[in-house]
C-alpha cells in the first residue's frame, strides 16, 4: 500500500488530496498547523490517515514529525508540497514587507527544506513528487508581484528536479491551478468574504475536489510516463490581456 506525505492539508486542495488518495486505500500523512482540524479529518477517514500538526517553516518540528511516524506511514512514496499562500493585494510599492518574506519562507524555503529531507527516500522507493505551482507561475498581475515569483519558483525548481532526477525512476510534476474556490482569497485578503463571493461568483471556478482527482490522476500513472507541468483553468478564466499606461 502506498503512502503519501501532503503538506497543508487543513483545508481546501491538501484536505481534498488526503480524502481522495486515502479513498482510494493510500496511506496517507496530512500535516498542517491546525491540529484541530487534522484530528477531525483523522476522524472523518481513519485508520488510513495519520496527522502531524507543524508549520511547515519549522523545520525542527518537521524533523520530529517525521522522527515520530509510525511503521505503516515511515516510507513515503508521494511528496505533495501543497502549503503555501498569497498574502496582500497591494502593488509592490505599498506591500507589507512581512507578508512578502512570509510568502517565500512558506511557498519558496519550506517547500525546498522537506523537499531535500525526503528525496533520499523517494530516490530509494522510485516515488513522485508533486509540487502545486500556479497560473500565477507564468500569467504575472497587479497585486500578484511576491506570490507569483514563489510560484515561478515552484515551477522552474521542479523542471530542474526532473533534471537533475533523471535515472532514478522518481516522476516529478508541477501542477498549476487556475481559480479554485478555497480559503484562498478569504487568507489573502485577511479574511475578507466579500472579496472572495466577489471574485468567484458568476465565474464556475474549479473546486479543491478537482484539483485533488487531478493529483490522484498523476500519483496513479503508469511509472514510466511523467507529467512535467499541468496547467488548469475553469472554462471562464483566461489570461490576461497587455497593461498600456497612457500620458
Amino acid at each position: 500500500m502506498p503512502t503519501a506525505f501532503i503538506t497543508g492539508a487543513t483545508a481546501g486542495i491538501g484536505a481534498a488530496t488526503v480524502r481522495e488518495l486515502a479513498g482510494s486505500g493510500w496511506h496517507v500523512v496530512a500535516t498542517g498547523r491546525r491540529a484541530d482540524r487534522l484530528d477531525a479529518l483523522a476522524a472523518e477517514i481513519g485508520d488510513l490517515v495519520h496527522v502531524a500538526a507543524f508549520d511547515v517553516r519549522d523545520e525542527a518540528a518537521f524533523e520530529a514529525a517525521l522522527a515520530a511516524l509510525p511503521a505503516p506511514f515511515s516510507d513515503i512514496d508521494l511528496l505533495v508540497n501543497n502549503a503555501g499562500l498569497a498574502l496582500g493585494t497591494a502593488p509592490a510599492q505599498s506591500a507589507d514587507l512581512d507578508q512578502w518574506r512570509t510568502m517565500i519562507d512558506t511557498n519558496i524555503t519550506a517547500l525546498a527544506t522537506v523537499t531535500h529531507r525526503l528525496l533520499p527516500g523517494l530516490v530509494a522507493r522510485k516515488g513522485a513528487i508533486i509540487n502545486l505551482s500556479s497560473v500565477a507561475a507564468t500569467y504575472p498581475y497587479t497585486g500578484g508581484n511576491v506570490y507569483g515569483g514563489t510560484k515561478a519558483f515552484v515551477h522552474q525548481f521542479s523542471l530542474g528536479l526532473r533534471s537533475d532526477l533523471a535515472g532514478t525512476g522518481v516522476r516529478v510534476t508541477s501542477i498549476e491551478p487556475g481559480m479554485v474556490e478555497t480559503e484562498f482569497t478569504l487568507v489573502r485578503t485577511g479574511g475578507n468574504q466579500a472579496a472572495s463571493d466577489t471574485l468567484y461568483g458568476g465565474a464556475e471556478p474549479m473546486t479543491a475536489e478537482d484539483i485533488a482527482a487531478t493529483i490522484a490522476w498523476v500519483a496513479t500513472l503508469p511509472p514510466h510516463l511523467n507529467i512535467n507541468t499541468l496547467e488548469l483553468m475553469p472554462v471562464r478564466q483566461s489570461f490576461a490581456g497587455f497593461q498600456v499606461s497612457r500620458a
